[in-house]
């Protein structure tokens, strides 16, 4: 039956894959606040303006991927496709403006109506972070090595290549604009369809493109590098040294991109070859024209996301669950014992699961099943004397314990 399957591109996060999505995430989570960066949430729907203003009309994600529906009271709202732009909506409409700069961790589900495949799906999760109120090159030192540091603390940093591009200021993006204009006027013919709307509007989204043909031009456009500014050369210069002082290498790709006017500056990916055409797990850029593009005054940010999937499917074994303790009452007086005992032992700290029915040989099954690390049977003959038998799963030994003293033997087996 169809209903009972998950809609195309959503999957379902069972106890094993939410285990190391959760670690990503908590991992993750604990390096962001050594960094000073606190967890925040936004809702997973916004007005659909405020992607509309900051991506553009022209944009894929705005033009082809977005869920956007009218609600019952005929709002125009959207499921959010990237969390930067519901944080610095947030920023404003919060008022946290006078209190910046400010730093701020998240994670949560994206969705974009995309085809499926590894590492891609339509409702996806990332994790992020967003230095909002800092101009200067050290923000972009900073944000890039927390990435660093949170892959290193996953075990895949060694796996990943960080690639870094500068988008030069404003100065520089206008000068660059009109020659690439110029240059891909002339090759207008040999150009995809997609590009040929993309030349009027926003002609640095070509350097992005994915057609095999587009992409035969623009390894021949000019270079960005011979239009920049002393000032933007100085600042890339200072983001690069930054980078070298304190131990992320990195290479730089003069054909990394973002094709959006509110980017400038520092543009970064950590990719790998582990995920086929998805290699791209982290990624980000100087963002200092996206506030005021939402009607708010000039702000300067610099933020990254990673796919909790991409980097779910790189991270090696995660820590196994503690093995709980198995409570195994015989007959139906040790029934009430046994749910007491369970209790006790939870409040004191200790994973404990008590099976729901069965005789001993179909509880020690169960037992055997969720890998529980010690058995703790509760008979009428112990329960009179006041103790329990308790048997170690791993070597079959067993031995009778006073249940005064049972929580001490348990101990052993955390």
């Amino acid at each position: 039956m169809k209903s009972l399957q998950p809609v195309r591109g959503t999957h379902d996060l069972l106890p094993d894959a939410f285990r190391r999505h959760r670690h990503v995430v908590d991992r993750a989570k604990a390096v962001a606040e050594s960094y000073g960066y606190q967890q925040m949430a936004t809702p997973i729907f916004e007005f659909t303006e405020v992607f509309k203003r900051t991506l553009g009309d022209t944009s894929d994600v705005v033009s082809k991927e977005m869920y956007s529906f009218a609600d019952r009271g005929g709002e125009e709202v959207t499921l959010r496709p990237e969390n930067t732009a519901g944080v610095c909506r947030a920023v404003m409409s919060n008022g946290l403006r006078q209190s910046l700069p400010a730093k701020f961790f998240y994670d949560g589900p994206m969705f974009r109506y995309e085809r499926p495949q590894k590492g891609r799906q339509r409702q996806f999760h990332q994790i992020g972070v967003e230095l909002i109120g800092v101009e200067g090159p050290l923000g972009d030192v900073e944000v890039i090595a927390l990435g660093a540091h949170i892959l290193d603390g996953l075990g895949i940093l060694s796996r990943t290549k960080l690639e870094l591009n500068t988008l030069g200021d404003q100065e520089s993006r206008a000068a660059y604009r009109a020659v690439l204009v110029d240059y891909f006027t002339a090759r207008r013919s040999e150009l995809s369809e997609d590009s040929r709307n993309r030349l009027e509007r926003n002609p640095l989204r070509i350097l992005d493109s994915k057609d095999e043909g587009d992409r035969r031009l623009v390894a021949g456009a000019p270079s960005f590098q011979e239009y920049l500014t002393p000032a933007a050369r100085a600042f890339f210069a200072a983001v690069t040294s930054g980078l070298e002082a304190v131990g992320v290498g990195f290479e730089v790709n003069p054909r990394l991109v973002r094709g959006l006017d509110y980017y400038c500056h520092s543009a970064f990916e950590f990719t790998t070859t582990e995920l086929g055409a998805q290699g791209t797990v982290l990624a980000g850029g100087r963002y200092d024209g996206l506030i005021e593009m939402m009607g708010g005054p000039s702000t300067p940010g610099v933020g990254w996301a990673a796919g909790i999937e991409r980097l779910a499917m790189m991270v090696a074994d995660v820590p196994s669950p503690a093995r709980p303790v198995a409570i195994v009452p015989v007959g139906a007086e040790a029934e009430l014992h046994a749910l007491r005992l369970t209790q006790e032992l939870r409040r004191s700290g200790f994973p404990a699961d008590l099976g729901y029915s069965g005789n001993l040989g179909r509880r020690l099954k169960r037992a055997d099943r969720i890998g529980a690390r010690v058995a703790v049977i509760l008979g009428e003959d112990e329960l009179a004397r006041g103790a329990a038998m308790v048997r170690d799963l791993d070597t079959g030994d067993q031995s009778e314990v006073a249940l005064e003293a049972l929580q001490d033997r348990l101990a052993q087996f955390r």
